[in-house]
């Protein structure tokens, strides 16, 4: 019933930039927590971004500065501005809604999209 598809990842060069998309069906993503997950080749899930009901922001330490989050709640989307972007940001990113306090899980997941970055 709820999907979360995203779209926008690529190769792009070091210090560039690439915006996520993240559009839902089956719920409102403003009446969740929505946030950004990332998985890079060998390593585990790890949280990047969350945008919260009151539009708080929470970032993982290694991209505050480069990265934003927000959301359009007429197209029902959540996006991922990526800027400065570096080789170690190279992973696949998920979105996710209803993601838990301690930002560790979610109630739903999209399927990915790869964003490679070039050194």
């Amino acid at each position: 019933q709820v999907q979360l598809v995203e779209s926008g990842g690529g190769l792009v060069q070091a210090g560039g930039s690439l915006r996520l998309s993240c559009t839902g069906s089956g719920l409102f993503v403003n009446q969740w927590s929505m946030g950004w997950f990332r998985r890079a080749l060998r390593e585990g899930r790890e949280f990047v971004a969350l945008i919260g009901a009151g539009d708080d922001t929470v970032y993982v330490d290694s991209v505050k500065g480069r990265f934003s989050i927000s959301r359009d709640n007429i197209n029902n989307t959540v996006y991922l501005e990526m800027n400065s972007l570096k080789p170690e940001d190279t992973a696949v990113y998920f979105c996710a809604g209803g993601v838990t306090k301690g930002h560790s899980d979610a109630l739903w997941w999209g399927q990915g999209t790869q964003v490679t970055v070039s050194s």
